[in-house]
């Protein structure tokens, strides 16, 4: 098979770079530039500033995958350095944000179906089961197997893209080009680092992400090539894309207006090409969220599979189908998401999807400063293979992406700094309750 792919690594390069630019860009995009419209040209230094943290990030999953080829994805990786019950705790925290991101994508994306279908937007109960159903529907899809989900991955991440690139070529035609009426419009806030960095932990939500490749390391093929190129090449292509198109309803809609859009990026359409051109970008935005939606429950699926591996869950979440999907791992992780997603379906789709985006966002983190002092704590055991100058650049960069992780999460405040604590302490309880389990099974054939 091409690029030495078997049955039971299905996942090749453009499969793995495409789950890294599908996963990452979902609809946290289409309202950003709103949120960071009060910062003005500060977003931009923020933006840079993100971008390269995010490659430093990249840098420690794709090194990572290099040196330990035979591992299953970031349990593993933690475990070798801090034992089973620290890599618990931290996947269990990025295990609980992917299925709240399943549950924030499905709210977003039926927000924008309302463009569509209007009753979506006065019925609350017929809103909340619509994005059940996109839910499930890609639970199902998942059920068919890796390599189906992939080629639905590959299909909508290339008409994600599409939008992004019209949004970028409109910026330049009406930026570069003579108009007969002002149509830039150059943000007038001063800079400042507070600016800066409050900006800076707002575009990290837009970047999560780029470990996707990363997380089903045991169904890539040639994981120690593969996963490092797809992870570098994702998150080149995501930065580029995000930091162009940013900049572009920054200066064609006044400050003022932008901070208060609902839509910035359809707002951007509608006011430069007419009212019209709104759904059709409404269009593309649903496609992104669903193409996310798969992205990210084809990590669950993954995931759960690795908790039961390393024996952080029952045996029976890893057991497979006849496709080699994990049947109870999708359908525990789908219920999980269908809960929360209830729970915040309340009469502000906005206010539900804010929230829900500050918690994913700060249980995304532990697992980044984890695997990043991962490599740093295996260097001093010894224990990273083949040293060498490529090998000091990596331990450069993790240093780096780990002062880059610790100075997101100071600037997002106490809150969210809280919200990551308490998810990281309920998976404390379980760990516990499961390591007792096991040891009472071990036990009792000598009964």
């Amino acid at each position: 098979m091409a690029e030495g792919r078997t049955p039971s690594r299905p996942l090749g390069f453009l499969m793995c770079t495409a789950l890294i630019v599908g996963n990452t860009i979902g609809v946290g995009i289409f309202m950003l530039p709103a949120s960071l419209a009060p910062y003005g040209l500060n977003a931009l230094t923020a933006w840079g500033i993100t971008a390269v943290g995010c490659i430093f990030v990249a840098w420690v999953f794709a090194g990572l995958a290099r040196s330990f080829p035979q591992d299953d994805g970031p349990y593993a990786y933690a475990s070798r350095a801090f034992g089973h019950g620290v890599s618990f705790v931290l996947m269990w925290c990025y295990w609980v944000s992917t299925w709240i991101t399943n549950a924030a994508i499905a709210i977003a994306v039926v927000g924008y179906l309302g463009s569509f279908f209007p009753v979506l937007n006065v019925n609350r109960l017929l809103a909340a089961v619509t994005a059940l159903a996109l839910l499930w529907l890609f639970v199902l899809i998942n059920l068919r197997g890796v390599r189906t989900a992939a080629w639905v991955q590959l299909l909508s991440t290339g008409l994600k893209l599409l939008p992004q690139i019209a949004i970028i070529g409109l910026g330049a035609w009406f930026c570069f080009t003579p108009q007969p009426t002002q149509v830039v419009h150059v943000p007038a806030t001063p800079a400042s680092l507070s600016a800066v960095i409050a900006a800076s932990t707002l575009a990290l939500f837009a970047m999560l992400g780029v470990e996707s490749a990363a997380m089903p390391a045991g169904r890539v093929a040639d994981p120690g090539r593969t996963i490092p190129r797809a992870t570098f090449t994702g998150t080149a292509i995501v930065a580029l894309i995000y930091m162009c198109i940013s900049v572009v309803p920054m200066l064609l809609i006044p400050q003022t207006e932008l901070a208060t859009s609902n839509a910035p990026f359809a707002d951007l359409f509608a006011r430069l090409l007419g009212a019209g051109s709104g759904k059709l970008l409404a269009a593309f935005v649903v496609i992104s969220g669903l193409g996310a939606l798969n992205g990210w429950t084809l990590i669950l699926g993954e995931i759960t599979v690795s908790f039961a591996k390393h024996g952080g869950f029952p045996p029976a979440l890893g057991k497979v189908n006849s496709h080699g999907a994990p049947l109870r791992a999708f359908v525990l992780t789908g219920i999980a998401a269908s809960i929360m997603m209830l729970l915040n379906y309340d009469e502000s789709t906005a206010a539900g999807f804010t929230f829900l985006s500050v918690v994913v966002t700060a249980a995304n983190l532990p697992i980044y400063i984890g695997c990043a002092a991962a490599v740093l704590v295996l260097w001093r055991r010894g224990q990273i293979p083949r040293p060498g100058p490529r090998e000091s650049r990596w331990f450069l960069a993790a240093a780096l992406a780990l002062v880059y992780c610790v100075w997101v999460f100071i600037g997002m405040g106490a809150k969210s700094f809280l919200y990551a604590l308490v998810l990281g302490a309920a998976g404390i309880p379980v760990y516990w309750w499961y390591a007792h389990v096991r040891r009472a099974a071990l036990a009792a054939p000598a009964l």
